[in-house]
């Protein structure tokens, strides 16, 4: 007869505790909290411009293309081929839709669930370089906690995915130090690094093997390592093939060149910067953890013997070299450093973090530097006055900015508190206080802020809908393209010169037009039909 064990002899059972189980138990509940702060309100926003709008085209014309189509494997936008960056993203979203049809929710949930897996694999790479858990719980708590990860995670892009994949490819190869048999995983997660940025997948595999160089050469030349490589690397390496065949010359030129290895030397839609752009990033957005980041070096500094300090010395400054060197410039680029950061901090906070503080018996046997209390008030007070600010009482009264703000500054003023008493409590009211402030900014309608800097889509593509025949073209006097809005109306909006608008007037039987009263005015086209309106905006059309 089998003897079913009770719920506390599951407890009493030594097995249950086991270094193993414990890690999966962490693993799982970092998962958890990573996927309430990746999914929640994900679709409570429009898509931005420009990734989202783009990514979410391609993606629904991969979901509309008819059964036994090869849309799929040479995918499309606006019915023209889209050569710009490997479709596995685009492939997972047109699924999202097959199941929760198409809108913001299934168009960003794919991004955001495969970076909330990132979570519990950083902290399965500290628990590879660390000895102790502690340092591997602190460093993806951090990272957790990180608003650029956070945001720009929840976003349909590609980086999310590019993070997952990469911490998948550091955790198999940092396995294989123990076991060879992880040299597929390592060829897996190349394979799908290639399959969503191709030049990246190149420079982050580059930074893996300067780490293993420094740390376990000998894996360089294991036939387990790179037969593992070419299998998992299989499925990019067929569908690079199939472009070549394909669309030949025109695909070298589109996808490896003007879209990758031309950013390097020359700017793309004027996104440039100052090579110190990236550290100016950091700075802005990597707040609360950002205090400790040199404190983190200098104890990476004096362990560089060690396998960790060499992964955080190699990691963030080589990739952060050669994207500063780069003529393009857009504030995502850097997020693979992110994970980079929070081992250096979680590093740290581990030395610090003194158990007997949480229990009431405070025993200080390494004070740390009290500059961190002053820099936490500073900031503190940064979010009080910023409280105020979207106040009744303040400037621009905004009650979701002013309850994030609060959050923010009650949070900083008590580890202010905490680290000037030398208590290491001070770190769960960090972690805990980010991450719900976290959780209110995403909440709020705050959380995508690059809408507040355009006219809003939704209307204008509504308009668009209703009174202009399916994949119509219509010209716009409005200077920049919108692929959100491209998305939204579902129709080619399409920034036209002057001279070019007048010419088709005259010569086209059917035209469309989008531009406001004053450059309508200008225009004085002729015969015209004023059809409808939004948000500042006038569609016209000339009369058949």
């Amino acid at each position: 007869m089998i003897h079913k064990m009770s719920s506390s002899e599951w407890f009493r059972n030594p097995a249950f505790f086991s270094k193993e189980r414990v890690d999966l138990w962490w693993g799982a509940g970092l998962l958890l909290a990573a996927l309430l702060l990746f999914t929640i309100n994900l679709g409570g926003l429009p898509l931005r411009d420009w990734d989202e709008g783009i990514v979410a085209q391609v993606a629904r014309e991969i979901y509309r293309a008819e059964p036994g189509s090869l849309n799929w494997l040479y995918p499309t936008i606006a019915g023209t081929p889209y050569l710009s960056k490997p479709p596995l993203v685009h492939w997972l979203i047109a699924l999202a839709y097959q199941f929760g049809g198409v809108n913001e929710w299934t168009t960003r949930l794919p991004g955001a669930i495969l970076t909330a897996l990132s979570v519990p694999l950083l902290f399965g790479i500290g628990r590879e370089v660390f000895p102790r858990r502690t340092p591997a719980v602190l460093t993806a708590l951090v990272y957790l906690t990180l608003l650029p990860v956070v945001r720009h995670g929840r976003l349909a892009m590609l980086d999310g995915a590019v993070l997952c994949f990469f911490l998948l490819l550091l955790f198999c190869l940092l396995r294989t130090r123990r076991d060879l048999r992880w040299g597929l995983g390592v060829g897996i997660a190349f394979g799908l690094l290639c399959l969503t940025k191709g030049i990246l997948a190149l420079l982050l595999g580059a930074i893996a093997a300067a780490f293993i160089l420094l740390d376990t050469p000998r894996l360089l030349t294991s036939a387990y390592v790179w037969g593992g490589l070419w299998l998992g690397s299989l499925p990019a390496i067929v569908w690079y093939s199939a472009q070549w065949q394909r669309y030949g010359e025109k695909f070298i030129g589109i996808s490896l060149l003007s879209q990758s290895f031309n950013r390097i030397w020359m700017p793309v839609e004027a996104n440039t910067g100052p090579p110190w752009y990236y550290l100016l990033e950091i700075l802005k957005y990597g707040l609360p953890w950002l205090l400790f980041l040199p404190w983190g070096f200098r104890l990476a500094w004096e362990n560089r013997a060690l396998g960790w300090a060499k992964l955080v010395l190699v990691w963030p400054v080589g990739f952060l070299l050669v994207i500063s060197l780069m003529s393009t410039k857009l504030p995502w680029y850097v997020l693979p450093v992110y994970p980079a950061f929070a081992l250096v901090v979680g590093a740290l906070l581990a030395e610090v973090w003194d158990f007997s503080d949480l229990m009431g018996f405070r025993q200080v046997n390494h004070p740390y530097p009290k500059l961190w209390a002053v820099l936490l008030g500073l900031v503190a007070i940064a979010g009080w006055a910023g409280s105020f600010y979207f106040s009744n009482l303040g400037l621009e009264p905004e009650p979701h900015l002013q309850l994030i703000s609060a959050a923010v500054a009650l949070t900083l003023t008590t580890a202010m508190i905490l680290a000037a008493r030398q208590d290491s409590q001070f770190i769960p009211v960090l972690i805990w206080g980010s991450y719900l402030s976290l959780l209110l900014l995403m909440l709020s309608p705050y959380w995508v802020w690059e809408l507040n800097e355009q006219f809003p889509v939704q209307p204008v593509a509504a308009i668009l809908r209703q009174s202009t025949p399916p994949g119509q073209q219509i010209m716009t006097t409005y200077p920049n393209t919108r692929p959100s809005l491209d998305f939204y109306s579902d129709r080619q909006i399409i920034p036209t010169p002057t001279a070019t608008i007048q010419h088709r007037w005259r010569n086209d039987p059917q035209a469309f037009l989008l531009t406001d009263q004053t450059t309508l005015n200008q225009l004085d086209l002729t015969p015209i039909k004023r059809i409808s309106q939004a948000e500042g905006w006038i569609l016209v059309g000339k009369p058949y």
